[in-house]
This record gives structure tokens, sequence and C-alpha cells, in this order.
């Protein structure tokens, strides 16, 4: 009788915890949300979660705030979201780095994959190989040699450890088997204002960072590194097109907190579909040199597998090139 009585209590105790959840799924949100990009105003991780999360406020009746926590290749401002209430109010907007800090840190103060609930891929951004205007090569093919001479002479901007930048540089490298001079930033905003201001030689990033000053010719670019030449880049060569076996994206993807209500997820998943589908954001993203993922790439599943498949991916690399972060 009273172990009857006692699993009575306790169905009756689950049962107003599950309504109280409904409940508060079902009134979500009730107050402005915080997307943090782990890094700093102003790149392109930061452009990209600011045109999503405009449309986002309007579809979700609350405001969508950007909160850049920049520091420790990204790592910071995600372990500050894997802490966070897990109450749908806090998420992070990241790029690949999220798959590559497991190999890079050793005390990574979270798990990738446990601490987070995936919401939806959004994009994936093309790199661009890039230089100041006034660098002596030419094309791809004269950049090439001139790196294979001149080899560490050559100081290459990132944005620090684990950084999509960085990454790219160290593939550039291992690609033609040489070491260049690598200069860490606080974010590729400061980097590409090194870039521009010629205190530096080179660098690799993100189209959403570099596309404005190529077309403005306020920098030499080389390649992108896409399959084919980009829509508003006609005149810049892909990798391949120059001999330069490299092919990388920089996909972005947004999470929240483990254990979030998965009615929430469900909401903020069929949110962020809408901001993908908004004319503006795909004309914006076109502008940037990338277009929005497809609304079936935009869900929890897909984001987990290429999550994944990305960490073993890059585990590879990283310990190839013997590179680690503090």
């Amino acid at each position: 009788m009273r172990s009857v009585l006692k699993h009575s209590i306790l169905a009756g105790v689950a049962a107003v915890a599950l309504a109280a959840g409904g409940a508060h799924a079902q009134d979500y949100p009730a107050q402005p949300i915080t997307v943090v990009v782990p890094f700093a105003a102003g790149g392109p991780t930061d452009t990209v979660a600011r045109l999503v999360a405009q449309v986002m406020s309007e579809d979700l009746g609350q405001q969508v705030l950007v909160q850049n926590v920049g520091g420790a290749g990204g790592t910071l401002g995600a372990g500050q979201v894997a802490a966070a209430a897990n109450d749908g109010y806090t998420l992070l907007l990241h790029h690949i780095g999220m798959s590559t800090a497991p190999s890079l840190y050793a005390d990574l103060p979270y798990d990738a994959i446990e601490d987070f609930e995936p919401i939806g891929l959004i994009t994936e951004v093309p790199m661009t190989i890039v230089a100041r205007a006034d660098f002596e090569p030419e094309t791809l093919e004269d950049l090439i040699a001139y790196i294979q001479e001149n080899g560490e002479n050559i100081t290459y901007a990132n944005a620090g450890i684990g950084a999509a930048s960085q990454l790219c540089g160290l593939l550039i490298m291992d690609a033609l088997g040489v070491q260049m001079t690598e200069v860490p930033y606080q974010g590729t905003g400061p980097a590409m204002t090194d870039l521009l201001g010629g205190q530096i030689d080179m660098m690799c990033d993100q189209t959403t960072n570099t596309t404005t000053q190529i077309q403005a010719g306020e920098i030499k670019a080389y390649a992108v590194t896409s399959p084919e030449r980009l829509d508003n880049l006609p005149d810049v060569p892909t990798t391949a097109e120059g001999g330069l076996n490299l092919e990388v994206g920089i996909w972005h993807g947004l999470y929240a907190p483990a254990g979030t209500d998965p009615a929430i997820i469900e909401r903020l998943t069929a949110s962020l579909q809408t901001a993908l589908a908004n004319e503006t954001v795909a004309t914006r993203f076109a502008e940037l040199g990338t277009t929005p993922v497809t609304e079936g790439q935009a869900t929890p599943e897909a984001l987990a597998d290429t999550l994944s498949s990305q960490i073993d991916l890059w585990a590879e690399v990283i310990a190839a090139a013997g590179v680690s972060a503090q």
C-alpha cells in the first residue's frame, strides 16, 4: 500500500512538472533572448549573427540581442553559454571553432556535444586568401612560389588559436610544406585594420569579412576556397585553379545549453528557418559571398551530425600540425 502511494505521489509530481514545463514552453519567449557570439564585434561571425537575429526578433516577438564575448579562441563565450540557465534565453552562435576546440584545448571547460543542444546550421562561408594591396605576388601561382621561397619572412595574421583565419592558415602551410610567421590578433577586425595599413602581409578569412575591401581594391585577393568562383567576386579564382589543394568552408550553427526544453528548441529552429528564408537575409548573405543553408540543414539533427563529423576531421588536421592552446 505504501509502495503504491509512493508511486502515485511521484507520478503526480512528474505530471505537475511536465505540465509546468509545457506551460513554460508555450509562453516562450516572454523576454529578450541573448545570442552570445564568442568573438569580437565587427567580425564575420558577428555579421552573420546580427543579420539572423534581426529577423528572429521579428518572428519571435521579442528582441534577440547579440552579445560579443571574445577571448580564448571562442571558448570563453561558449563556456559562458554552457553554464547558462537552460531556459532558452541564452544561446550560442559559433562557427567551425566549435569542432576544433576539443582538439586544441586540453582543459576545455565544456563538452562541445554533451553541454549543448543543437538548434540548426546557418550558413557555410568560403574563405579568401588575401594580402596587403602592395604585396609583391600578382597571382595565386606567384603567391605559392613567393611563400615557398620566403617562408617565415612572411607575416600571416589570424584571430588567434582556433579561429577560422588560423585554421585556414594551417591548411595553407600544410599544403605548401612551409611555415610562415603567424601574428595573432584579438579578432579579425583588428587584423584587417593592420592588413589595410600594410603592417601585415597576408590573411585568410571569411568572405563576410573581406568582400567589401576586395571589391574596393583596398586589399589584394588571390583565391577563394570554394569549389567554384563566387558571383560577387567573379575575378578571384578558386584555390584549385591555382594549383593549391585547399578547399574549406566555415560553417556556423546555433546552440542552446544542454537540457533546454525540446519544445523551445523546436520554436527556435522554426524561427531560425524563417530568418534564413528571409529575402533580405539571403540578399545580404549573397553580397558577402555566402548563402543560407536549406531548411533541411537548419535543424538540430543536421547540426549535430556536422559537429560530430567535423570534430573527428579537425582532430587529425590539428594533431598533424602539432598545434595546441593553453
